[in-house]
C-alpha cells in the first residue's frame, strides 16, 4: 500500500506552506534549512530544503525552488474530496482568497458539488464533494 503526498516547490515555502496550513486548518510540523547542510552559502541557509504540512488528514511537502523559479503545469490539479459540503465550501474559499476561481464550488448534475480554483501560488485545487 501506498499514499500519495504532493511535493510542492515554491518561490516561499514558508509563506506557502503557512497559507495552506490557515486554509486546511493544519500544521507545518517539519522544516528543514539549507543550513543545516555543511558548506551551504550564508545567502542560502535559511531556504527550505524540505518542509512537512499535516493537514485533513494528508502530508503535503514542500521546498524553496532552486536556482530556477518552480513552474506550474497546466496537466494537474490537486484534488480534494470531502464528505461534508459545509467543509468543502470553506476549504474552498480559504484556498480562493488571493487566487482566481476557475470554476464556481456548486452543484454539478452528477449530484456532487464541485469547483475548481488557481490559488494565490499558482497551485491548481479541485474541491469536491463525495456522491451520496
Amino acid at each position: 500500500m501506498a499514499k500519495l503526498a504532493p511535493y510542492l516547490y515554491s518561490h516561499n515555502a514558508r509563506e506557502q506552506a503557512a497559507f495552506y496550513a490557515a486554509a486546511l486548518a493544519g500544521e507545518i510540523v517539519r522544516v528543514q534549512t539549507y543550513g543545516e547542510v555543511p558548506g551551504t552559502p550564508d545567502a542560502m541557509k535559511d531556504r527550505i530544503m524540505h518542509l512537512e504540512l499535516q493537514a485533513l488528514g494528508l502530508k503535503i511537502f514542500m521546498a524553496d525552488a532552486g536556482v530556477t523559479p518552480a513552474e506550474r503545469g497546466s496537466g494537474m490539479d490537486l484534488a480534494l474530496v470531502f464528505q461534508d459540503e459545509a467543509e468543502a465550501a470553506r476549504i474552498f474559499e480559504n484556498l480562493a482568497e488571493g487566487g482566481e476561481v476557475i470554476m464556481p464550488f456548486e452543484r454539478m448534475f452528477w449530484g456532487t458539488m464541485l469547483g475548481r480554483i488557481k490559488d494565490a501560488y499558482g497551485v491548481t485545487w479541485q474541491i469536491a464533494t463525495e456522491r451520496e
